[in-house]
């Protein structure tokens, strides 16, 4: 079956971030925001994201989105989506709840919008997969499957608070120096329910996601580096249950639960050495980069939709072959419309002189944006 086309027409802005107001309209192919660093080129895609997403990608905090000395913010979008209209509004006012409508309808849970509008973003901030702890890892497996699987983010969710629940009770009995196994245990059975569910879930995804990591990598390194993903759970030994209650003494003593899905990791190496400390920034940018447009593929697969791709500041620290690389492979017909960021109006230019696309270019100055005509490719 053709995946249906995502084509964002139109964003309108009010008072988010450094932007007063904007109304801008865009290609359905390739869009590209140009502009020195600070002007507000990704404050743009942030916007964008946001309407997939119902939040920002770099600032969790709603109220510090809203510009300087202003008392709201909002966002709204026009979209298309194989034949349907999607008009998706977000409103924040500080010290209020935020408002997030689809078609005027507003949500009771912004967690049913996820995954009505696919998206991928690409970002420098990405590099915290590779540097930081295991929960931005978990959390990229988390936010794939959640824009396709209703049931694995409904599931997490209940695994969170029962987590907290669990926690909670440990923390008591060490106050009142008292520990009651009964109690614990009605915990533990309900975080091995929803824990072995999402722990099947995960192991299905990773099964699937990572030939097409794989691949992506092999493309952008023309083959001179083979790329390695491994998923690492401590229940590809045991039941949660068995683990809980090996661990409870521990967890007795550290007030906490110290094994379970929200300890799962995934271990980035080329060839049998880890990413982190022997790959090149280069190297370490193509394999995000391929995660990345990974997640692409497999979003498209399952929502039989072209996601949005949003690339950030991306071409730093890439060389020309793995540049030109991606560039052809974003540009095939298998992506849909995409939204790229650049310091540097000639590279693009250069980029696009030779690739049969259509590509609306915005120049971005003090969070003003104003359409240019591209040069040597469509306009």
């Amino acid at each position: 079956m053709t995946a249906k086309k995502l084509h964002l027409q139109q964003l309108t802005l009010v008072n988010f971030k450094n932007y007063v107001e904007a109304e801008l309209s865009f290609s359905p192919q390739v869009n590209c925001f140009v502009g020195n660093n600070g002007e507000g080129k990704t404050n743009l895609l942030d916007a964008i994201y946001y309407l997939s997403f119902c939040k920002s990608y770099f600032n969790p905090i709603d109220s510090q989105n809203i510009r300087h000395n202003e008392a709201f913010l909002l966002i709204q979008g026009n979209f298309e989506k194989g034949e349907q209209h999607e008009k998706i509004h977000c409103g924040i006012k500080r010290g209020q709840k935020k408002q997030f409508r689809r078609n005027k309808k507003e949500y009771t849970r912004l967690a049913d919008h996820i995954g009505l509008l696919p998206l991928v973003m690409v970002s420098p901030a990405d590099i915290n997969l590779v540097y930081e702890g295991s929960e931005v890892r978990r959390k990229f497996i988390d936010g794939v499957v959640s824009q396709f699987n209703k049931a694995y983010l409904d599931d997490l969710l209940q695994y969170i608070r029962v987590l907290s629940h669990r926690n909670a009770l440990l923390k008591q009995f060490a106050q009142q120096r008292m520990f009651d196994a009964t109690s614990l245990e009605l915990w533990d059975m309900q975080l091995d329910e929803f824990g072995s569910r999402i722990y099947q879930h995960r192991k299905a995804f990773l099964n699937d996601f990572i030939p097409l990591f794989r691949e992506h990598y092999t493309k952008l390194s023309e083959g001179r580096e083979v790329p390695d993903l491994e998923y690492q759970s401590k229940l590809a030994g045991a039941s949660l249950l068995e683990l809980l209650e090996q661990a409870r003494e521990k967890d007795r003593v550290v007030q906490y639960t110290t094994v379970g899905i929200h300890k799962d990791d995934l271990v980035f190496r080329l060839g049998d050495y880890p990413i982190k400390k022997f790959g090149s920034q280069g190297q370490q940018k193509s394999y995000l980069i391929a995660l990345k447009l990974a997640q692409y593929d497999y979003i498209r697969q399952q929502k039989e939709t072209t996601p949005l791709l949003l690339l950030d500041d991306i071409f730093d620290k890439l060389d020309a072959h793995r540049v030109k690389a991606l560039m052809n492979r974003v540009s095939s017909g298998s992506f849909g419309q995409i939204f790229i960021t650049d310091t540097d109006r000639e590279r693009l230019d250069r980029l696009f002189a030779d690739i049969d696309i259509d590509c609306r270019i915005f120049n971005i100055v003090e969070g003003q944006a104003q359409h240019q005509t591209a040069e040597n490719h469509g306009a």
